[in-house]
């Protein structure tokens, strides 16, 4: 399987995923929020510290009904573009990464 490399908004928004989960973690436990979760706490630790930038669904979905956030919120917040930056699903950065 080809995994093409992360465009830059891509990076962002895993940084921005990952300081919202450890807001709404706040002082409660990274093993005992991974474990409700059902994940591995180096998951959680990973995807906290932005090292991954895109993580599946279910596994949000799962950090974050344990946190007590909506989907919604978490899509709100985190795709929010950077002042004057290019959206992340735009026409020419979609055509730009796949003619690589």
């Amino acid at each position: 399987m080809v995994r093409f490399p992360l465009t830059p908004a891509e990076v962002e928004r895993g940084q921005r995923l990952g300081a919202l989960l450890r807001l709404a973690r706040g002082e409660r436990s990274m093993l005992n929020i991974a474990l409700d979760a059902r994940v591995s706490p180096e998951t959680l630790r990973k995807i906290e510290s932005g090292r991954v930038a895109t993580p599946a669904f279910p596994t949000i979905a799962a950090i974050a009904e344990v946190l007590g956030l909506s989907l919604d919120e978490v899509w709100a917040q985190i795709n929010q573009p950077a002042h004057g930056a290019e959206p992340a699903n735009s026409d020419r950065n979609t055509r730009e990464r796949f003619a690589s």
